[in-house]
């Protein structure tokens, strides 16, 4: 992109941002695949499933503190029923238990349980590994290198 007179950017082509499109979707493929081999191999968990007992197990109990499933569906990117399903699976094993919220009794909150806990510590280092494993492979590869990079450089505040 190219800077105007007046301080725009000249937007990137459609055919740009389709290879930008396909390379990003590409790093995510590679990583999320490596990642789910590990889990699976190492503790029997899906990539969505070691997300969803990550997600749960940052809730606590201030002000939003705990998620509905439709927050939940949110911030593992996908849909309610799908959710629904994979929390059902987790339950079943043991690793997470539902109760209904207090202050509205339509709402269902999900909490890890202690088993789920352990098995989420057990598997962290396991995904830390397999994500530095991809992303030193994605690195190698020049059309995805800049995306590693900007992926590396990112710092979420907590």
């Amino acid at each position: 992109m190219t800077d105007e007179p007046h301080g725009t950017a000249t937007p990137p082509t459609g055919r740009a941002l389709a290879q930008g499109w396909c390379a990003l979707s590409s790093l995510h493929g590679r990583i999320e695949t490596h990642i789910e081999r590990a889990l699976q191999a190492r503790h029997g968990l899906s990539v969505r499933e070691f997300s969803v007992l990550v997600v749960l197990s940052e809730q606590h109990d201030g002000e939003g503190g705990h998620l509905q499933m439709k927050q939940l569906a949110d911030s593992v990117v996908l849909s309610q029923s799908a959710t629904t399903r994979l929390v059902t699976r987790l339950e079943d094993r043991g690793l997470l238990s539902r109760y209904i919220c207090p202050d509205d009794r339509r709402g269902i909150y999900t909490n890890v349980s202690p088993e789920g806990l352990k098995l989420l510590e057990a598997a962290r280092p396991t995904n830390d590994a397999a994500l530095r494993e991809a992303l030193a492979d994605a690195a190698r590869r020049p059309e995805l290198a800049p995306l590693v990079a900007a992926v590396e450089g990112l710092s979420t505040p907590r």
